[in-house]
């Protein structure tokens, strides 16, 4: 397994050691021991959790302010754009976004830490998107940032198409506006 440290240096990009031939293929997607050393961190997973969308949702830009998320995320149908913005004020990158194209085809995984928030576009037909979580849903401290922040300026892919929003992302707020981590 390589994991990479991104332009945002606590999101990591995670690429499993595949093992294929003509009958199929095999890999470990996840490995406590290794994600830990490789990290730097003492995470602990409590959810998984799945999803399936269609070709141009988006979903996002989420986070709970209180007991906060990290989440190792992946695709297992389809293709994503994959998003993570810096949400701590007391960070040097407060305010920037990576993006990385998750797909069946490349198995990446994007680990995105509490103090970040998180979403994505389906880019293909369809999408199955798996993730884990280092704390438990809690509605109650949801929020969410709007996708199409001027100040985040996040290059979504979209070609000019307009994405299809749930009624709770369409609502989401501006950086500027939301409740944010010291």
């Amino acid at each position: 397994m390589k994991i990479t440290s991104l332009s945002i240096p606590d999101v990591f990009l995670v690429e499993p050691t595949v093992f294929g031939d003509s009958r199929g293929f095999f890999y470990e997607s996840f490995n406590q021991r290794v994600f830990n050393e490789a990290t730097g961190t003492s995470q602990q997973f409590v959810q998984d959790n799945h999803s399936r969308s269609v070709k141009g949702v988006l979903r996002g830009l989420h986070y709970q302010i209180q007991q906060p998320q990290g989440k190792l995320v992946r695709v297992v149908r389809g293709a994503v754009f994959d998003v993570a913005v810096d949400i701590r004020r007391s960070s040097r990158t407060f305010g920037r976004w990576v993006g990385e194209e998750l797909s069946e085809e490349n198995r990446r995984q994007l680990w995105v830490p509490p103090g970040f928030a998180h979403g994505f576009l389906v880019l293909s037909d369809t999408a199955e998107f798996l993730y884990k979580t280092t704390d438990y849903y809690a509605p109650a401290h949801e929020r969410c940032i709007a996708w199409n922040d001027p100040d985040l300026a996040i290059d979504w892919r979209l070609a000019g198409l307009q994405p299809l929003l749930s009624a709770k992302d369409a609502k989401g707020i501006r950086l500027a506006e939301a409740e944010l981590f010291c």
